[in-house]
């Protein structure tokens, strides 16, 4: 079998490649390149298997790279999106290990944004942030290392959660907005400790 043409798609980038003036197979420009693909050249059927795995990679490498080009993920949230599109394990797992050692999945930096996140802009409590980075798939020894907020600082978040919340209970007696405001903050991911201190001072003038 004999290459007998190559032509440009309409995207710049990728080629069609013919085969005994039969199309074969189309491919990103780049692998054109990396396998010397020239008019005139003699190819095998075990060869252009081999292109078209390459293929397969390179889309779904790139679908990866994409996904984290808009905003750092987990190894676990990569893993789920590209099984979403029904990418098979080998190319997934390929994909995910050249992201690792590129650096661009990375748990332990992921989690140290995501608590940072979590605590300044969504004002969330230890639990729920240790719930939330268990469904992101990320390892036990990660989470009790990143996840070290300070008590006094957990406090003030939730006094002033609670002081906010406050005013949707005015016509609530004493015991209704107990039982709601601690229900908040519970939700919010705060320790019954806290949760109990936060009740306390919220609730003395009333």
């Amino acid at each position: 079998m004999k290459i007998t043409n190559i032509e440009p798609q309409r995207n710049k980038n990728r080629v069609n490649i013919y085969v005994d003036n039969i199309f074969s197979i189309g491919i990103e420009e780049e692998l054109r390149f990396k396998y010397h693909l020239e008019v005139g050249m003699e190819v095998t059927d075990e060869f252009i298997k081999e292109i078209l795995k390459a293929e397969e990679q390179n889309k779904v490498t790139s679908h990866a790279l994409n996904l984290l080009s808009y905003r750092l993920r987990s190894e676990k949230e990569i893993y789920m999106a590209l099984k979403r599109k029904n990418f098979e394990d080998f190319y997934i797992n390929n994909a995910i290990a050249y992201c690792k050692e590129n650096n661009y999945i990375n748990d332990k930096a992921f989690a140290e944004a995501f608590v940072h996140d979590k605590v300044n802009l969504n004002k969330l409590g230890p639990e729920r942030i240790k719930y939330e980075l268990i469904l992101k798939g990320i390892p036990k020894e990660i989470i009790e290392d990143v996840l070290i907020l300070d008590k006094d600082e957990q406090y003030d978040i939730a006094l002033e959660l609670a002081m906010k919340k406050l005013n949707s209970y005015k016509n609530h007696d004493k015991n209704s907005i107990y039982r709601k405001l601690s229900g908040f903050l519970q939700r919010k991911g705060y320790s019954y400790d806290t949760i109990s201190k936060v009740m306390k001072e919220a609730l003395k003038d009333r």
